[in-house]
């Protein structure tokens, strides 16, 4: 008899949880932990032991109303989103001080009105009447007249005078020539000649001396600077595949701190460096010689 009334409240006082999947299990509960919950069924019997992953969310706030396994069910129930917004902290505006903006006025206005203005103003005044006296040394008129006009208009003075073409004033220091009277000379008589005047013989009629031998230029580290310019400058002969006439019977040596070269050509020329082709035995080559390396440098004839 008590069997069958224990059996008859189970019936009676088992609760139904809804399951995720739609199903839905009634029974009570005899076991729970992490893993989930053990119910005992109808007819005395016990179900597995159910994760709380299947339990609904319905399933899962009827259990948490047990406040043994409220712990283990609340981290499985979904909390509403708070829907109510935070209250914004009031801003608060002070009041703060204001520079005061300048009244209105033209450019001139502005720069005679301060201190600033009124230095670029003298500064441009001055550089106007410099203006002035550059104008008049380069367009060839007077330094007092020019700088005169742009003391009295300024910057629209000096531009006049720049634009005027440049003065050309005559040179009263060359000595005049006389005006020297017509004659006409007539044939078999004989011809007056003029007082002072005597008839030499012409320089070109002379026999030029003898010319010796050209002494040979020698230049030196410490009085030369030995660089690329250099000997483009110097020696702008010999970078030619052949030389001028003038220069055929001139010998080029470059002395550095190991040999003597006699250079025949330069071939290239860089920024430190250059390239000559000088004679090695019975054949030419083509060497490097640093500017660095350069003691001396000769230009002589090649008999002298």
């Amino acid at each position: 008899m008590g069997l069958w009334l224990c059996g008859l409240f189970v019936a009676v006082g088992a609760d139904t949880y809804p399951m995720t999947d739609g199903t839905s299990l009634t029974g009570d509960v005899i076991s729970y932990n992490d893993n989930g919950v053990v119910f005992r069924l109808e007819g005395d019997k016990y179900s597995q032991r159910v994760p709380w992953t299947k339990f609904s969310q319905d399933a899962l706030k009827q259990l948490a109303n047990n406040p043994k396994i409220r712990p283990l069910a609340e981290p499985f129930i979904e909390t509403a989103p708070v829907v109510e917004r935070t209250k914004k902290a009031e801003v608060k505006v002070h009041e703060v001080s204001r520079l005061e903006l300048p009244p209105k006025q033209s450019l001139f206005g502005a720069l005679f009105s301060s201190s600033v203005g009124l230095v670029a103003l003298m500064l441009i005044y001055a550089a106007n009447i410099f203006a002035g006296y550059e104008i008049a040394v380069v367009r060839s008129r007077p330094i007092a007249q020019v700088m005169g006009v742009a003391v009295v208009l300024p910057i629209l003075g000096p531009i006049i005078f720049l634009v005027l073409p440049v003065r050309v004033v005559p040179d009263r220091t060359a000595p005049r020539l006389e005006a020297v009277p017509h004659t006409f000379a007539v044939p078999g008589a004989a011809q007056p000649v003029a007082a002072g005047i005597q008839i030499v013989e012409a320089s070109w009629q002379k026999e030029a001396p003898a010319a010796g031998p050209a002494a040979p230029q020698i230049f030196q580290r410490g009085q030369f600077t030995f660089n690329r310019r250099f000997f483009e400058t110097k020696f702008s002969g010999f970078f030619a595949m052949f030389r001028r006439e003038a220069e055929k019977n001139l010998m080029l040596t470059v002395k550095t701190g190991r040999a003597l070269l006699v250079v025949e050509r330069i071939t290239r020329i860089a920024t430190n460096e250059m390239h000559v082709e000088i004679v090695q035995g019975t054949g030419k080559q083509e060497i490097t010689v640093p500017f660095s390396d350069i003691v001396e440098v000769q230009l002589k004839p090649k008999d002298a």
